[in-house]
């Protein structure tokens, strides 16, 4: 049984994805010898993550011109983790292949597909609160690359300078905030459900709030104890959803929006708030650089001004498949990766979003505003919890498409925490986790 180590979120302090895939891989920088070898790396194909894999190989390489390393790139989402899969099945994946955390990872079977790493001497180097999501029976499977994050609510704050608003701390607090930005013309919350995973925050996102009100709730979810539909503290997030819908609170084209398009709409003060996850900072730096200090972020408000901790995300992994004929190379990279200086490479490349998880690797005193927000949050774990995904290994498949029919009035907040409750179980039962079969 491959389960995730239930362990509480320790301080981390002084640091901080169709189309098809793209089979002739670009390789980053010179300087390597005419006789280098290559291997080949396995990224998502969104801009920042090209951005600063291209520099992590250049710098590596520059510092090893007897290894090359080439980028090779897959689409995001649902067709990302398929690809994923089919190659670890064929034994046609890259030599190095970067994939999520937590649950999605526990789903691409690490014992019989990856490399162990826990006895590499650069894993001394990475977070003992990152090593439990890339961690199935007794072995460690990967390195961090990229920061720390969170699920929030970034918004606008020359808007709230401009209406005299201040950072609300409950849920009556945002509803209010928000029907004041309407009433000045400017749409309050920002939804994008052309892009459909970007509709799953109101439920992702306030996970930290369920915890709180239940700390157990990871731990007897996974064994099958507690329902979204039936606990009073999970079913929040749909219900937050669903009230802000029927509010009218959503810009008029909420249902044909994309992510670039929710970003813009941000940036240019066209709307208020945006649901989303902090990894969109580098991608607004690279795109809006004169904008990225007009933007904030909260954690989704509870009904308890006393407890509104913020949901964090934990970096994506970087892997070894068993595949690989270059192991020795392929260590060597995710060694530079797990480094001050392979950290210092991708902030160059997209700055940075939050901590990093490598020791270290301090972050720049120019971060933008909206990372400043977070710090506290990081720094203190009484005032943030893992999102659920990082504590269970049991997240089902559907959950963006539900999201989508509550957040667009379709499905009630009730009828869609039910379907969700149904489509984790076949995932669980395929894990074989107690209390599901």
């Amino acid at each position: 049984m491959n389960t995730i180590p239930k362990r509480r979120w320790p301080v981390i302090a002084g640091s901080v994805t169709a189309a098809a895939l793209i089979l002739t891989g670009c390789s980053a920088g010179g300087g390597e010898s005419s006789d280098a070898k290559t291997i080949t790396w396995l990224v998502d194909n969104t801009e920042n993550t090209i951005t600063y894999a291209e520099k992590l190989a250049e710098d590596f390489n520059a510092a090893n011109p007897d290894i090359k390393v080439e980028i090779e790139t897959r689409p995001q989402g649902g067709d990302g983790d398929n690809i994923v899969k089919t190659k670890l099945a064929t034994g046609d994946m890259a030599d190095v292949f970067s994939y999520n955390t937590g649950s999605l990872f526990q789903q691409i079977n690490p014992e019989q597909n990856l490399v162990p790493l826990t006895s590499e001497p650069y894993m001394d180097n990475v977070s003992d609160s990152y090593k439990p999501v890339v961690t199935s029976g007794s072995e460690v499977y990967g390195v961090p690359v990229g920061t720390g994050s969170a699920g929030g609510v970034m918004y606008n704050k020359k808007v709230y300078e401009q209406l005299g608003l201040s950072v609300p701390k409950t849920w009556d607090e945002f509803m209010e905030n928000s029907r004041k930005v309407k009433d000045a013309g400017i749409d309050p919350i920002i939804q994008t459900y052309q892009t459909t995973w970007t509709s799953q925050l109101f439920v992702l996102g306030d996970f930290a709030n369920v915890a709180a009100a239940n700390p157990t709730f990871a731990e007897d979810y996974t064994a099958n104890k507690v329902k979204y539909a039936t606990d009073p503290a999970a079913i929040k997030g749909f219900e937050h959803q669903e009230e802000a819908f029927k509010a009218g609170l959503f810009n008029e084209d909420f249902a044909s929006a994309t992510y670039a398009q929710g970003l813009e709409k941000l940036v240019n003060a066209e709307g208020a708030h945006y649901p989303i996850l902090s990894f969109a900072l580098p991608e607004i730096q690279v795109s809006y650089p004169d904008k990225i200090n007009d933007l904030g972020i909260f954690p989704l408000p509870s009904d308890d001004a006393s407890k509104n901790p913020l949901t964090v995300w934990l970096p994506g992994g970087v892997y070894l498949p068993k595949s690989t004929q270059n192991v020795e190379e392929a260590k060597k990279f995710l060694a530079f990766i797990a480094s001050k200086e392979g950290c210092d490479s991708q902030t160059e490349a997209v700055g940075a979003n939050g901590p990093y998880l490598v020791e270290g690797c301090d972050l720049p005193d120019d971060v933008p505003a909206a990372v400043k927000d977070m710090l506290p949050f990081f720094e203190d774990e009484s005032k943030n919890s893992p999102a659920l995904e990082f504590l269970s290994p049991v997240k089902g498949p559907a959950l963006e498409q539900i999201t989508v029919e509550v957040g667009s009035g379709i499905r009630s907040a009730k009828d869609g925490a039910a379907l969700y409750d149904e489509d984790v179980k076949k995932q669980a039962q395929q894990l074989n986790l107690p209390g599901w079969n």
